[in-house]
């Protein structure tokens, strides 16, 4: 297996990244506190069933592909198949790397690949000189969020109005590359 910068997307990537939705059996439950002109919000693990389903289109392909085409997103290639990716927008207006997505092959789940296509991003990040590595995932993808935190990830914030779906909140983390 070799991580190494990612050229393009095909329209037949999905077929083998599963990246059509996830399911899970745990979710974070977010509480906001408003006071004053103080706020406060807290993540806690809930046992509930959830199903995400989307479809990725031609649109989304294309879009992936213009920011691919900055290159600093890396895909995970075993005897030349991709088999995973990253995929990281570069923010000058805040000096970041924005991870947009990731996806392994349910296949090579299990086997360090995300971790190696994150530590990737932070030396790509690192060299661009960014402050942090950012990205932004649901509270009902528990899973997601288990493997950034156990990547070095910390939760930054929330959006509660962010999408359609009232029991999804966005929920975003950074890695700090300045400690």
């Amino acid at each position: 297996m070799e991580i190494r910068k990612l050229e393009n997307l095909t329209d037949n990537f999905t077929l083998n990244l599963n990246l059509n939705g996830y399911e899970t059996d745990t979710i974070y439950v977010v509480s906001a506190i408003e006071m004053g002109s103080s706020f406060e919000f807290g993540l806690r693990e809930k046992k509930q069933p959830y199903i995400k389903v989307w479809e990725t289109g031609p649109d989304d392909i294309a879009r992936l592909n213009r920011i691919i085409e900055q290159g600093h997103s890396f895909g995970a290639f075993h005897e030349e198949e991709l088999i995973g990716w990253i995929i990281c927008d570069f923010r000058t207006w805040n000096n970041s790397l924005f991870i947009e997505h990731i996806a392994v092959n349910e296949a090579y789940k299990g086997q360090n690949i995300g971790k190696l296509l994150i530590k990737a991003v932070n030396r790509k990040a690192r060299e661009l000189n960014c402050r942090i590595v950012e990205l932004e995932t649901q509270n009902t993808n528990y899973s997601a969020i288990q493997f950034y935190l156990k990547c070095g990830f910390m939760f930054t914030g929330i959006n509660t109005k962010r999408y359609a779906d009232s029991a999804e909140t966005a929920v975003f983390m950074s890695f700090d590359l300045m400690i």
